[in-house]
């Protein structure tokens, strides 16, 4: 691939998750991820600071996804169903990209380092999510449990669709969310 193509950071991306797919996150280098993309590790550095944020990318993309929903969310809505709307139709924006998805899980599963940082991330979300509950006039408490319980729905609901992506993800979103309510009565 010469340097000149567009979408430097989506083939580095890409270039990493096969890496870290086929070869393991730990046994992967910078170098070899530009190598991989066409690109040059200076190409890399001014996109990414390391390898792990090249795996984590879209994450802050996910996270304005989410907000964005929850803060356009029907103010009439239970602050459950607002914040599992918000992840759900950010998740739908993620649909396309099932290989992607699939491989970052497998990589994730088998990288304690990255779950680490994977679970940093998924608290932080939550608590941004659960700020914005509370800006629609939830208690903290109630934005938090809502917040938390949104994204162990969604945990749920991708982990379905990995396993079986020619069905719908709203529609494990709407499961999850039946058999969490089923658990708490």
């Amino acid at each position: 691939m010469a340097r000149w193509e567009p979408d430097a950071r989506g083939r580095l991306q890409q270039a990493a998750m096969e890496l870290f797919r086929d070869r393991g996150y730990a046994d992967v280098t910078v170098a070899e991820i530009a190598e991989r993309a066409g690109l040059t590790k200076r190409t890399f550095f001014n996109h990414f600071a390391d390898k792990r944020e090249v795996f984590f990318a879209n994450a802050q993309m996910f996270e304005e996804d989410v907000l964005a929903e929850l803060a356009g969310a029907d103010p009439a809505l239970r602050p459950i169903d607002a914040a599992v709307r918000a992840v759900t139709r950010a998740g739908l924006k993620l649909a396309p990209y099932y290989e992607y998805a699939k491989a970052r899980n497998a990589v994730l599963a088998v990288t304690p380092e990255l779950r680490e940082r994977d679970l940093v991330k998924s608290d932080r979300l939550a608590r941004a999510m659960a700020g914005e509950l509370v800006r629609r006039g939830a208690s903290e408490r109630t934005a938090g449990f809502a917040a938390e319980a949104a994204l162990a729905v969604f945990a749920l609901a991708a982990a379905d669709w990995i396993a079986t992506p020619a069905a719908d993800l709203a529609g494990f979103m709407e499961r999850a969310l039946t058999d969490l309510r089923d658990a708490v009565g």
